[in-house]
């Protein structure tokens, strides 16, 4: 049974009505990818939520992020590219060097505008997007990380009537970033990484 914790509040769509899900967006930084791979090793290849990531990365530096996680998880893995359509269980990573935005029409756009606390990509920039296109059919979560970036995005998803979904703090690496979340706004899940994949997997039970 998958518990909430302190100010949770259980999400219509989560209490039967998962049907309409269409996409799952997470952000992390600093610890976020021993975060994510405890959250998504060993998904199944049937797994239908298109899944998208956004790291921080440094700009100079090639992501290993996709070959990595295609070793530890049976659906597909890349780097998102520029015009690529989003498709069921995949899971998509935000390159260095690139704010990566998803289009109202369900696909991926690459920009260079600022970073956003100095970070690019951004985890408000992949949030606030994908909120617009996909509305009340996103689950937004929001992992371990040294700044604040990702809290206005993930108000926005709740704006929409979205999903949204906090790391414990005091199971994160980084507790800056759920922190400054829960300042924000109240997300309808704060759990520890064990229990977001135990939802993750939930979610995609129709």
């Amino acid at each position: 049974m998958l518990r909430t914790t302190r100010k949770s509040r259980p999400h219509p769509i989560a209490r039967g009505a998962r049907a309409g899900l269409g996409a799952v967006v997470i952000g992390a930084s600093a610890g976020g990818v021993r975060a994510l791979l405890q959250l998504l090793s060993g998904f199944n290849a049937d797994y239908r939520l298109p899944i998208i990531v956004v790291v921080h990365l440094a700009k100079d530096r090639e992501s290993q992020l996709a070959p990595l996680f295609q070793t530890r998880t049976a659906m597909t893995v890349c780097e998102a590219a520029d015009k690529q359509a989003i498709q069921p269980g995949t899971v998509y990573f935000a390159g260095p060097g690139y704010h990566l935005s998803v289009e109202r029409d369900h696909t991926f756009s690459l920009s260079c505008e600022e970073p956003v606390y100095w970070s690019r990509p951004a985890i408000d920039v992949l949030m606030d997007s994908a909120a617009e296109a996909y509305g009340a059919a996103l689950v937004g979560i929001l992992l371990t990380g040294a700044s604040a970036d990702g809290a206005s995005g993930l108000a926005h998803i709740a704006a929409r009537g979205g999903v949204t979904v906090v790391q414990e703090p005091g199971d994160a690496e980084v507790a800056t970033m759920p922190e400054a979340a829960l300042a924000r706004h109240q997300p309808d899940y704060i759990l520890k990484l064990g229990a977001i994949r135990t939802l993750l997997l939930e979610f995609d039970r129709a």
